[in-house]
C-alpha cells in the first residue's frame, strides 16, 4: 500500500486520489451550479488540478490568470508611498495565461520548455 503522507491520523493512499478526467467533470458540474460568471481557465494533469476563474479574466478570447509579479510589485510599493490613497486591482497587474496552461491545451498544462519525467510501474 503505498501513503500519501504519513499521519497516524489518515490512511489516505494513493487510492483515494482522483483521475484527472474526474477532477474535469467535477469542476463542470460545479460550474453548472454557478452563474455563468466563471470558467474551466486552465489545467495542469500532472498535479491534477484545474483552475475555475472568473470570466472577468477572459478578456479577448484568451485567459489572463497569470500574474505580471514586476507590475504588481510597481503597484504594491505605490500603494504604500501614498498612504493608501492610490488603489489597484487584480486587473490592474494581470497576464496572459501561456497556450500550454490554457484548459484543453495539448500540453495540458505542462511547460513544454520544462524536461518531464515519467514515472512507469513496471509491476503493472
Amino acid at each position: 500500500m503505498t501513503y500519501c503522507g504519513t499521519s497516524k491520523g489518515s490512511n489516505l493512499t494513493m487510492a483515494n486520489v482522483p483521475y484527472h478526467e474526474e477532477v474535469i467533470k467535477f469542476s463542470q458540474l460545479l460550474l453548472d451550479q454557478l452563474n455563468d460568471s466563471y470558467g474551466i481557465a486552465c489545467e495542469h494533469q500532472h498535479s491534477n488540478c484545474v483552475l475555475l476563474a472568473h470570466k472577468r479574466f477572459f478578456i479577448d478570447n484568451q485567459w489572463h490568470t497569470w500574474i505580471d509579479y514586476q507590475k504588481f510589485n510597481q503597484l504594491i510599493t505605490d500603494y504604500y508611498q501614498s498612504n493608501g490613497s492610490k488603489t489597484f486591482s487584480s486587473l490592474d497587474y494581470i497576464d496572459l495565461t501561456p497556450k500550454w496552461a490554457v484548459f484543453g491545451s495539448d500540453e495540458r498544462g505542462f511547460d513544454p520548455n520544462e524536461t518531464r519525467f515519467r514515472k512507469y510501474n513496471k509491476n503493472k
